[in-house]
């Protein structure tokens, strides 16, 4: 069951948490910001579930209330950031806005950033660098949840990687201004799982089953109870060809950054006093340094437009492209408001009596 939620009272409540806990106005009004769109875009394993744990966390003092990484390397189009364990979406974004600013200057700018906690939906990264005319790429390692093909226990995380493409309007601009209110870039979001372990975390906490394929149980079996795959291994899409993506995202987020990697990355959920150790790698690629701006706007618009071209399938009346879906959800839940699960509700009600953080107007009691 769900409630229908004003994002706006549902922001102010988020923020008003994190405050609570010492996160600076600013910056919890950023997290607050980048949770609630989750649950915007119809991400509710990326939303306001997080923040209970985010809190704890905060508290157990395994993330920090900072909220600027050191820059540990700054040379040509490269960048290395220490996050110093500050909330994942604080460093993610400055981490991407520093690619981008080293893309404007170099045509490329690559950031890794090591000893970093969870960012949240990849695309919010990479759809801020399509926003302003650059290819962005987004990625996280996680920790170990997929065993290698053949194996028996977990070695790699799903680790989310998200590509963002700017829309022709975006391309064909050389001042690379971020339109907002423009049309949804194209960007890919996924996890190299079946499914993300947020989806089996909700399920679990709804008493509903998981579909066969998506984890097994703590022996290696093939389940559909949530709380036997908790305890046990998520598999991987496409099976070989998502576990070897999945490595070399921990490669480029981990072993490169010099942060934590396979089983050195700690589960989100485990102990809330031990950092999450984590590592994100970001790229940032300007269109208009590849030398045809305009046929790339082209080219591009033409690519979309065949995707989306009938004939279709029977029973489909029209084909999306990656990103679509999520942009018509935001601008649906921004008008009438998000759906947030009762059993979200009730944690975060339950949190603010406990930090003495009073309800915003507009949120069911």
């Amino acid at each position: 069951m769900t409630d229908l939620v004003p994002a706006e009272a549902l922001s102010a409540l988020v923020a008003r948490l994190f405050e609570a806990a010492g996160v600076p106005a600013d910056a919890a009004a950023t997290v607050a910001e980048a949770l609630v769109e989750a649950d915007l875009r119809g991400l509710p394993s990326h939303g306001s579930h997080l923040v209970p744990v985010y809190v704890e966390r905060l508290r157990q003092g395994s993330v920090s209330t900072r909220t600027e990484p050191k820059v540990l390397v700054d040379a040509g189009g490269i960048a290395v950031l220490d996050a110093g364990h500050a909330l994942g979406v604080l460093t993610a974004d400055q981490a991407m806005a520093v690619a981008i600013a080293k893309a404007r200057e170099y045509g490329v700018g690559a950031v890794a950033v090591r000893h970093a906690f969870h960012f949240g939906a990849a695309g919010r990264y990479a759809r801020a660098a399509a926003r302003e005319g650059f290819i962005g790429i987004a990625s996280a390692n996680t920790r170990p949840m997929m065993p290698a093909p053949g194996g028996g226990h977990p070695v790699v995380g799903n680790n989310p990687i998200a590509i963002g493409v700017p829309g022709p309007r975006a391309a064909q601009s050389e001042e690379h201004t971020a339109d907002p209110d423009g049309p949804e870039p194209l960007v890919l979001d996924i996890a190299l799982s079946a499914v993300n372990i947020g989806r089996i975390r909700l399920a679990a906490g709804n008493g509903n089953g998981i579909p066969d394929g998506w984890a097994t149980d703590a022996e290696g079996l093939p389940t559909t109870d949530p709380a036997a795959a908790l305890a046990g291994m998520l598999l991987p899409a496409a099976g070989h060809k998502g576990f070897g993506l999945a490595l070399m995202v921990d490669v480029l987020a981990g072993v490169l950054a010099g942060g934590g990697y396979g089983e050195r990355v700690n589960g989100l959920y485990a102990d809330t006093a031990v950092p999450n150790e984590c590592g994100h790698f970001f790229l940032a690629l300007d269109v208009a340094a590849f030398g045809d701006l305009d046929g790339f706007a082209s080219r591009l618009a033409d690519l979309e437009a065949s995707v989306t071209a009938p004939p279709y399938a029977p029973g489909v009346d029209r084909v999306l492209l990656p990103g679509q879906r999520s942009g018509e959800r935001l601008r649906d839940a921004a008008r009438r408001g998000v759906e947030v699960d009762q059993g979200v509700l009730a944690r975060l009600r339950a949190l603010a009596a406990d930090l003495d953080v009073p309800l915003p107007e507009g949120l069911p009691r």
